[in-house]
């Protein structure tokens, strides 16, 4: 039986820590979990390339009798995506041990830090908005959403060559779906049935127009009064999200790190002693990139 060491316990605090804060940041996560996410426990650093390959488009040939088929030579498509954001939450606790022994203490540090790291990530798929070029943005600027709007987005897409079989998604901000939760047609059960009541007493679309809808609080406004808000029709396969593991700490500096996965998710959780303050300090951080995968396989939706 191996001996019950500083070294063990600092190691297990780590892991404790590290295992409580991935299944918070996915449930936190809105795009996070709906764009295709590449992940892989290789080490990396800030400013590294990753080549995300793309399928290549084949067509079918009519092969008549005693002929012979058609060879074709497809190019494998790529999307670079450069590794461009380290996120990071540090965080200090004095008493780390009183904390360990109280798991709802524990909580309420760890909830700020997976929060700041999913705002971070949500921020970064949204702002791809600008990358959606081959289908023409729908809407217009400071003017409220439209069933109208809405039913283009959805053909767009369609005519794009989406899958019939491919969920699509609509992310808009919270004024957004507001404004569609004031549409009669959506929101009547005499014209949306079941949809329509809920709409009503739980404020909540789920699916119209077969668009899976969500709203965000971080979907990203530009210009001046009044605001020019790029809500987002997409595709699981329309964005990429690329996400490596980064390196330990040197050995010997004072600082231990576990690494805590979890569905296409990684991040790192450092522990270090702070002498100036006598606390044990936590970082937890992820290093990511992200962009566009399948340019007409998105749609800015303006309102």
């Amino acid at each position: 039986m191996a001996a019950i060491t500083s070294a063990n316990v600092a190691s297990a605090i780590v892991k404790l820590v590290a295992a409580d804060a991935l299944p918070a940041l996915v449930g936190n996560l809105i795009m996070g979990n709906l764009v295709n996410r590449d992940y892989e426990p290789v080490l990396a650093n800030a400013g590294d390339t990753v080549n995300v390959p793309i399928p290549p488009s084949l067509v079918a040939n009519n092969i008549a009798e005693g002929g012979t088929v058609q060879t074709q030579n497809p190019n494998l498509g790529n999307a670079q995506i450069v590794l461009n954001t380290h996120a990071e939450a540090t965080f200090q606790i004095p008493d780390v041990t009183r904390v360990l022994a109280v798991p709802d203490l524990l909580k309420v540090y760890m909830e700020p830090a997976v929060i700041a790291i999913a705002e971070s990530i949500e921020t970064s798929l949204l702002n791809t908005y600008a990358g959606f070029t081959a289908n023409a943005p729908l809407g217009t600027s400071g003017t409220p959403i439209t069933e109208a709007t809405i039913d283009a987005a959805e053909t767009a897409l369609f005519a794009a060559m989406v899958p019939a079989s491919e969920a699509k998604y609509l992310v808009v901000d919270p004024n957004t779906y507001s404004q569609m939760r004031q549409i009669s047609r959506f929101s009547e059960y005499q014209t949306a049935g079941e949809a329509g009541l809920r709409a009503i007493i739980d404020g909540t679309f789920g699916k119209l127009k077969d668009f899976f809808v969500f709203r965000s609080q971080y979907v990203p406004y530009t210009g001046s009064a009044p605001l020019a808000t790029h809500n987002l029709a997409f595709t699981k396969n329309a964005l990429g999200l690329v996400i490596r593991r980064l390196p330990q700490p040197l050995p010997g500096t004072g600082a231990i790190a576990e690494y805590a996965d979890l569905g296409n998710f990684g991040m790192r959780v450092t522990m270090s002693y702070q002498p100036n303050t006598l606390a044990q300090q936590f970082t937890v951080d992820v290093l990511y990139g992200c962009a566009v995968l399948r340019n007409n396989f998105g749609v800015q939706v303006n309102s």
